[in-house]
């Protein structure tokens, strides 16, 4: 294990990278010599918070190597990154034990930002229709609810005339009553001459007697 820890080199060159969200992200690893037999691992942060970003048994959707059964180039490729995959990622060499897998050699670790992207034209496009629909509906909207307002505000209000205000006297002129109560009086001598005329008394028929 000494002689293997001597003549194995572990190579992590990449300085902090940027790349945007939905992109793919590349992430450098090469190893060199004939260190002890272990796996090769790729994680992500230190300590508590370490996570398992690719190893050689398990798959992991959207990770890929860059050269496929390589023991010298561990490069990965992680696509559709989102703001979730910042952090630093350590290419991590490991010694195979009794007890499992313990740690041989680490890199220095690549640290990663995730910078999101700006709506592309065609999302612009959509955002741009939609708002110049709830404008339109908001103005449509606006227009019929005064156009109401309006409407109520210059319809004729009908007030019921007092009933003593045609009721009257035999002595009051009909230039002294309400307008509107003048045809109502009219018509009410006119309802009474007929009506009068009506209960006159009919002349009695002749009787004749029986032959």
């Amino acid at each position: 294990d000494a002689q293997a820890a001597q003549g194995f080199e572990l190579w992590q060159p990449q300085d902090p990278v940027t790349v945007a969200a939905g992109e793919t992200l590349s992430l450098t690893c090469t190893v060199f010599g004939d260190g002890p037999a272990g796996p090769v691992k790729w994680l992500k942060g230190r300590d508590s918070g370490e996570e398992i970003i690719y190893d050689q048994t398990s798959p992991f959707p959207r990770v890929t190597r860059a050269v496929n059964g390589s023991n010298t180039d561990f490069t990965i490729h992680i696509r559709d990154v989102v703001p979730e995959d910042a952090g630093t990622y350590y290419c991590v060499k490991f010694r195979r034990e009794l007890r499992g897998d313990m740690e041989f050699r680490r890199g220095k670790g690549t640290e990663v930002f995730v910078r999101e992207t700006a709506l592309i034209p065609g999302m612009v496009a959509a955002a741009v229709v939609l708002s110049l629909l709830l404008l339109l509906g908001l103005l449509v909207a606006l227009y019929m609810y005064r156009r109401k307002r309006k409407g109520q505000s210059q319809a004729p209000s009908f007030s019921p005339l007092p009933l003593r205000c045609c009721a009257g006297t035999p002595s009051t002129s009909s230039a002294s009553l309400h307008p509107l109560c003048a045809p109502l009086q009219q018509s009410s001598k006119e309802d009474k001459e007929i009506h009068y005329a009506d209960l006159q008394p009919l002349p009695t028929a002749p009787r004749h007697s029986r032959s």
